[in-house]
């Protein structure tokens, strides 16, 4: 008799911009904040007069690809399913459009963005050329007669030199009927032959009512319990307008993270050691990557606001206050050479996949350095 083939199950492939927890920019049904550039898009596409590629930048975490997934479910589904009066990218979540863009089942689009490595159980450090290739056989294998496809690059700062060359052919000679969506929150890092060929839509940072909005829709999809009075104080002033940043403050205990380094902070030109390890020890290992992305932000943030508090000559806040008794004015200038070395090294780290806790003291002994004069 026959043995009966076994039931593999498959396990599911990552997904670089998925916050533990949170609903994907893909399940998020509503855009708070953007009416503007929503309403920009739907209008261009009714007039049928639609550029072929968009740039739509901001910071990160504020709407970006939530409204691409939106154009892109608008015009993939069928014109009577769309807003007659193009006022609106709405599109029932019902529809065979909408339910086959949020499984990325669609034929009519292509995302393109950081593959996950099985082997290394990573994802790679940038978009690489292969990725950028499968426009060839997307364009090919896909119906013409008028049908229209979307390309969704997230994030387009990450595509390597090979990749943006190969995507800026597509550009220089689109496919028709085929609209390119580039995901930027560093838009100086694209090529200007690619910036060149794209509109731009910048969406600017979510006013704190459409921040909260927007933070308290994703907490009830995902069954997350709401912050307190006190703590929406708190996070609305950290996330800085971004809807991703301010799920990560309160889902990853963000605000006693704050707390921590914070306490590091004014302790300084005296670094606390011990605390320091103990955080490189917690923030080091892969599994708290989201962590320790969120850690290096607040402290990005905080470098950032003691600079500018010193360089405007504010000292009614803490930051003033510490940026006073750290900063001497003759020496602004190295401070704001500190965050911009920070950022680099931070960056080099990640993309070398160098130790993190190593990181981590690295850049403590060069604040510790700084702070001393």
């Amino acid at each position: 008799m026959a043995r009966a083939p076994a039931i593999q199950e498959v396990e599911p492939v990552p997904e670089a911009d998925r916050l533990e927890g949170a609903p994907h920019p893909r399940e998020t049904p509503l855009l708070y904040g953007h009416e503007a550039a929503e309403q920009q898009l739907a209008t261009t596409f009714a007039s049928g007069r639609m550029h072929h590629g968009w740039m739509i930048s901001g910071l990160s975490g504020i709407g970006k690809a939530t409204l691409a997934y939106r154009f892109a479910r608008h015009i993939l589904a069928r014109p009577e399913e769309r807003d007659p009066a193009g006022r609106s990218l709405e599109i029932g979540g019902d529809t065979i459009a909408a339910r086959q863009v949020l499984a990325l089942s669609h034929p009519g689009l292509l995302l393109i963005r950081r593959p996950w490595d099985p082997k290394a159980k990573r994802f790679t450090a940038t978009i690489p050329v292969d990725e950028v290739r499968r426009l060839r056989s997307f364009v090919t294998h896909t119906a013409g007669g008028g049908t229209h496809r979307a390309v969704i690059v997230d994030t387009a700062d990450e595509l390597n030199v090979n990749a943006a060359n190969a995507l800026l052919k597509s550009l220089e000679e689109p496919p028709p009927h085929t609209f390119f969506l580039l995901i930027t929150s560093e838009p100086g890092r694209l090529l200007p032959t690619i910036r060149s060929r794209c509109r731009t839509l910048d969406l600017q940072p979510l006013a704190d009512a459409n921040l909260k909005r927007a933070a308290m829709k994703a907490m009830e999809l995902s069954d997350g319990e709401p912050p307190g009075a006190s703590d929406w104080v708190r996070l609305l002033a950290l996330s800085e307008g971004s809807v991703r940043r301010l799920f990560l403050l309160w889902t990853g205990d963000g605000l006693k993270l704050e707390e921590r380094l914070q306490k590091l902070l004014q302790g300084l030109p005296t670094v606390d050691w011990g605390l320091v390890h103990t955080l490189g020890d917690e923030l080091g290992s892969g599994a708290a990557a989201q962590k320790f992305e969120m850690f290096f932000d607040l402290l990005l943030q905080a470098l950032a606001r003691m600079v500018r508090a010193r360089a405007r000559g504010v000292a009614d806040s803490s930051e003033g206050r510490l940026a006073a008794r750290l900063i001497p004015e003759a020496r602004l200038a190295t401070w704001a050479e500190l965050w911009e070395t920070v950022v680099r090294e931070k960056g080099d780290a990640m993309a070398l996949n160098l130790d993190r806790k190593s990181l981590i003291l690295d850049t403590f002994r060069r604040i510790e350095m700084t702070a001393r004069g």
